[in-house]
């Protein structure tokens, strides 16, 4: 006889499901290459979403430049290389995402739902684009 019982599949799938990592990462194309500006992989898709609004306002406001304490600490090696904007368009976009509720609710939804969260915004002067994502799973998951 068995000493330990097996535990049930749903009971496993249950506690699979709450270790589920949220990954999160800032991208720049030129339309036909990309470079990843960084990323992170959280516990949770607030700390997912957090990054992204950090690393938002840190590339609107002064190319790296850096902001006040964040609610939820994350180590400054976190952080994504500092972009040079050529025009005023793409970071008010960044700082409007980052700080509209509604923007944020759409966000958090679609990664509650198992969605990627998208934000993408363009330097038109130059030819860049450059993109917030976030997803469930790990970084060659997205």
């Amino acid at each position: 006889m068995n000493a330990h019982p097996r535990p049930h599949p749903l009971a496993e799938l249950v506690r699979m499901r709450r270790v589920t990592e949220y990954a999160a990462e800032v991208t720049v194309s030129d339309g036909q290459r990309f470079v990843s500006l960084g990323g992170v992989v959280v516990r949770n898709r607030r700390l997912a979403l957090l990054w992204l609004r950090r690393q938002a306002l840190r590339l609107a406001n002064g190319h790296g430049l850096p902001l006040a304490p964040e609610p939820v600490p994350l180590s400054s090696g976190d952080d994504v290389r500092p972009v040079h904007f050529h025009g005023s368009g793409a970071p008010a976009e960044l700082r409007r995402w980052a700080t509209h509720g509604p923007h944020q609710d759409h966000a958090i939804r679609a990664l509650e739902a198992g969605f990627p969260a998208l934000f993408t915004v363009l330097d038109p002067a130059v030819g860049l684009s450059l993109t917030l994502a976030g997803w469930r799973g790990l970084p060659a998951d997205p």
